[in-house]
């Protein structure tokens, strides 16, 4: 477990911007106390400080996890946010999807047709929960 570095950073937020603009301040400093992120098996974990003190007495290798996980970086250092994030940015979101079709294209389209692309969904969790950890 360790911090993210600048460039992780940066492209983490870069992603949780999309979803809860500039709230994303109110996810670290917190009223029931200070939070962060931690990269550990290139999965992202959002765990309290007062947590992550302690956990300090565990080696690596024996740590499954820590806090939620929000997310994970793949091979080529894109971040990938999990089910699991949802309940802590779901507060704060502005909407949590992506337009599959322009504003235009929505007033003429198949009221069966798709709009929005689920950014991060339950069937994604049932079918890759073993590895979610």
């Amino acid at each position: 477990m360790r911090p993210l570095t600048e460039e992780e950073t940066s492209t983490l937020f870069q992603k949780l911007s999309k979803y809860i603009g500039e709230n994303i301040q109110l996810l670290v400093d917190r009223p029931d106390g200070t939070y962060c992120f931690r990269l550990h098996k290139d999965r992202v974990y959002y765990v309290s400080e007062k947590i992550l003190k302690l956990a300090v007495n565990i080696s690596r290798e024996k740590l499954v996890s820590l806090g939620t996980c929000f997310g994970k970086f793949t091979k080529t250092q894109k971040f990938r946010l999990h089910i699991t994030a949802l309940d802590y940015l779901a507060p704060y979101a502005k909407g949590f999807g992506v337009a599959a079709k322009s504003t235009q294209d929505c007033r003429k389209v198949d009221p069966m047709a798709i709009v929005v692309f689920h950014q991060a969904d339950i069937g994604e969790y049932v079918r890759h929960e073993d590895t979610l950890i």
